[in-house]
């Protein structure tokens, strides 16, 4: 595993998007895992930045998303689609039909796993998945549980993940509790990863999940059996895991 201990976000977030626009530049059809959250906002941020300054050019780039709300439309302001749309898409030359989300509203939850599988296998594989970290450990919403998800599937949220995203929605009770996530499976056949973390908030679950036993109930912990993890956080996040390492 590759570590990277950078200053603070924005320096973390210029870090990850170097990584992501390297890769871009050297494979110019490359296809991106990308993630949702407060996490990659700035890293998407820089890369729109360099896309304006000619220095990326997405118009071969293929996208396969980690997750989406199981009932939220994509024009929804609080799907997935639309928080990509928003904060990346819009703002580059990607070709949108080549962006792809888990349909939210599909009313059969197995049929619209298997879809986004068959997508995932036919576009893929995923030349670099980025990754944000939960405060539980999960990785896209595949949540602490007795087993390792391997394929795309619905799941039921904790309810620490419905609190630490219920400040994207109006009330606590229109936050969906339920949501179609890539499984571990899916993510481990990455060529590459990238993991994203930062605040002080999260530096006891990176020290956990890099360094502990490799369980489900900590599922970040899998990628300890990835052979090309790159982990790029500020210091509050990496502090213990540093400090681990270290001894």
């Amino acid at each position: 595993m590759t570590i990277y201990c950078e200053k603070d976000y924005e320096a973390m977030s210029r870090r990850a998007a170097g990584i992501i626009g390297a890769q871009i530049i050297l494979k110019k059809d490359s296809v991106l895992g990308l993630a949702t959250g407060s996490s990659p906002i700035g890293t998407y941020e820089e890369l729109i930045r360099r896309y304006q300054a000619g220095e990326l050019d997405f118009s071969g780039v293929t996208s396969v998303n980690l997750d989406e709300y199981r009932g939220l439309s994509g024009d929804n302001d609080q799907s997935y689609r639309y928080f990509m749309d928003t904060h990346l898409f819009d703002h580059v030359n990607i070709d949108k039909s080549r962006t792809f989300v888990p349909d939210g509203l599909g009313e059969d939850p197995d049929r619209t796993c298997a879809m986004y599988d068959d997508i995932i296998s036919r576009e893929g594989p995923v030349d670099l998945q980025l990754l944000g970290m939960g405060y539980n450990g999960h990785i896209g919403f595949n949540e602490p549980a007795e087993y390792f998800e391997k394929k795309v599937h619905c799941v039921d949220l904790t309810e620490s993940t419905i609190e630490a995203n219920k400040r994207f929605f109006e009330k606590a009770e229109d936050v969906p509790r339920q949501a179609y996530t890539m499984g571990i499976g899916n993510i481990m056949q990455a060529k590459k990863v990238l993991v994203i973390v930062s605040g002080e908030g999260k530096a006891d679950i990176v020290a956990e999940a890099f360094t502990g036993p490799v369980t489900p109930h900590v599922p970040a912990s899998i990628l300890q059996f990835h052979k090309d993890v790159t982990l790029v956080g500020d210091e509050a996040a990496l502090s213990k895991l540093m400090a681990t390492l270290s001894r």
